[in-house]
């Protein structure tokens, strides 16, 4: 069972809503639940939840000025669980302030593991200085990147990458919030700086650049870091 984290559905299909109710409170979450996007607002302002799971297509407000007006005053996290599957429809919503995007059909165990991990990178807002994950470490107070133990050489550029998306582990980040956080807000449509620097870092940190582990590519959207925590031995495995 997980902490009581408490999750806000807002979805005008009563089945969707069914469904993730049953999954959620059988995890251990805190159920509420919104058919439209007035009722979410104000359900959000009153339930307070951890995590919002939103649907793009409500019925009076559109998604992305749901999104819009949630971010005015919560930095909660939000997944997108949306029929709307083209680049056009994703990158304004992850743009605007959504954390993540799940297309429906969706499989429950993958938004499941969405949902750990945005949970988790919310809870720890502040970013820890030395980030150690199997087969990567990264140390933001000296600027070292160790691949299994052994130090790796980044030019600037490609440790502020790094860095970027280690600290939104988890996390889809767009080619223009990436471009914007790495090269400044006047390179935020220069995709093809993105595409070499990404294909430089995967060369000096993945075990196989050609088929990446840690990298990975949401094709038209950005890149997310898919990484494992370091497991620390207790003192009787030890």
């Amino acid at each position: 069972m997980t902490s009581k984290a408490k999750i806000l559905v807002i979805d005008d299909e009563p089945e969707i809503r069914r469904l993730l109710k049953v999954a959620l409170t059988g995890h251990g979450y805190i159920f509420s639940e919104a058919a439209s996007g007035k009722e979410g607002l104000l359900e959000a302002t009153v339930f307070r939840p951890d995590l919002i799971i939103l649907d793009m297509g409500l019925p009076d407000i559109d998604g992305l000025e749901v999104i819009h007006r949630l971010r005015e005053w919560t930095e909660v996290p939000i997944i997108i669980l949306s029929v709307r599957e083209q680049e056009s429809d994703k990158i304004p919503a992850l743009d605007e302030g959504a954390d993540d995007y799940i297309t429906k059909p969706f499989s429950m165990g993958e938004l499941l593991a969405r949902i750990r991990v945005a949970l988790r990178h919310h809870t720890n807002t502040q970013v820890e200085p030395l980030l150690e994950f199997e087969g990567l470490t990264v140390d933001l107070s000296r600027r070292l990147v160790l691949v299994n133990d052994e130090e790796v050489k980044l030019t600037p550029i490609e440790y502020d990458l790094l860095k970027e998306l280690v600290i939104n582990e988890g996390k889809v980040l767009t080619h223009k919030q990436l471009l914007k956080k790495v090269w400044g807000k006047e390179y935020q449509n220069e995709n093809h700086y993105l595409r070499v620097y990404v294909g430089q870092l995967r060369k000096k940190i993945e075990p196989e650049p050609a088929q990446p582990r840690f990298i990975i590519t949401e094709p038209g959207v950005g890149y997310r870091m898919t990484l494992t925590r370091k497991q620390k031995l207790t003192d009787q495995e030890a």
